[in-house]
């Protein structure tokens, strides 16, 4: 058993993103809906660790709201107050697919407490890894606006709050939500004390970001790394780009600190996802870092709850990855995780595994 830290609060529940469904907005010939990013979808999940008994096996914390000088470290003082102009008012939008709601500003502050404490926890030696259960999510969100559900960019945030608290040293951010991790990608665009590493479904959401390419600049190029991988790749490529990409580059980095951008939105259920993970993938891909943390940085690991959308099957996904980090015995039985790992193009493509050769070959800049 670890001690696995859980952060968490009702508070980040009640942000209010509007009727969006799955649309920027509705009207026309869209009819209001649920939207997408919904609270039940991480309730959900804290209602099963509690249900199993895994909540018994953890730490838990609850971060105060994100202080106004930890997060002009990120964002520009102009889009913090229309944030909370907007917030105060009601209504309004921080940016593409980004809706803020009563209160918004405040929960969004909570969020990213969330994640600061679960790192702090870690740093200060008070658990051996943690997970922050943060909404709304935060690795779109750029310096002056929001992007797709996100206002404020938890994981920049609460690492560059790390570096000024604690002098953190070298950090990996891994992604592994289905969509590319922008808002983190230009946080520490120039930067070679923060390696980023994104597995996400290629082009889908932003569009026109994440690419092999992108390599980041100055300093920084070379610390920052995408793996586009096309629609329809599943358990043998995710695991292929853990085994052949992303633990190699930490081996080359050696951080003090692995944090992981934790989506669940590449799961095969999920209605913004097009991949095939199953909850046991989310699982084993937990257990290859927490034995790489174990190797490289003591055991410090943090996990940022990001994007995900079933409703029935995130609690499932993320119970897999909590009892992994706590190394506990309390399972949650996936009714579909053996029927979903038997479909089809499951095993490692050809042209998925010419891809993450490509992002392998580039692990050769990272010192």
């Amino acid at each position: 058993m670890r001690r696995t830290g859980f952060a968490f609060h009702e508070h980040c529940m009640w942000h209010d993103g509007g009727p969006c469904s799955v649309f920027p907005s509705f009207g026309g010939h869209v009819q209001p809906a649920g939207a997408a990013e919904h609270p039940e979808t991480k309730r959900r999940l804290r209602n099963l660790v509690e249900m199993t008994g895994l909540v018994d096996d953890l730490v838990p914390l609850k971060g105060e709201p994100a202080d106004e000088a930890d997060l002009l470290r990120f964002h520009t003082r102009r889009y913090l107050e229309q944030l909370a102009e907007m917030s105060e008012q009601g209504h309004g939008e921080a940016g593409e697919c980004a809706p803020v709601g009563r209160d918004s500003y405040a929960i969004a502050r909570r969020s990213a407490g969330q994640a600061i404490e679960a790192m702090q926890a870690v740093l200060r030696g008070d658990c051996d890894n943690a997970y922050a259960l943060c909404r709304p999510p935060g690795h779109h969100a750029e310096p002056d606006r929001g992007r797709g559900f996100c206002l404020l960019g938890n994981i920049p945030v609460a690492v560059m709050a790390m570096q000024a608290r604690h002098r953190l040293g070298r950090v990996v951010v891994i992604d592994w939500d289905v969509h590319h991790g922008n808002g983190t990608q230009r946080a520490f665009w120039d930067s070679n004390e923060v390696l980023t590493l994104s597995l996400h479904h290629d082009n889908n959401y932003p569009l026109g970001s994440g690419s092999l390419e992108e390599r980041g600049e100055g300093a920084g190029y070379g610390y920052n790394l995408n793996v586009p991988l096309p629609a329809g790749s599943g358990i043998g490529a995710y695991l292929a780009c853990m085994e052949r990409v992303v633990l190699p580059a930490l081996t080359r980095f050696r951080p003090e600190l692995i944090v992981v951008a934790c989506g669940y939105d590449a799961a095969a259920m999920d209605p913004l996802g097009c991949m095939l993970l199953n909850s046991t993938t989310f699982g084993r891909m937990t257990q290859m870092l927490v034995e790489a943390a174990d190797e490289l940085c003591e055991g410090r690991l943090v996990m940022v709850h990001e994007g995900g959308y079933s409703q029935g099957y995130v609690p499932f996904c993320g119970h897999a990855v909590i009892q992994t980090l706590a190394g506990s015995t309390v399972s949650a039985r996936d009714p579909s995780a053996e029927e979903i790992a038997q479909w089809g193009q499951q095993s490692l493509q050809p042209h998925q595994a010419a891809l993450i050769e490509r992002a392998a070959a580039m692990l050769e800049s990272i010192g």
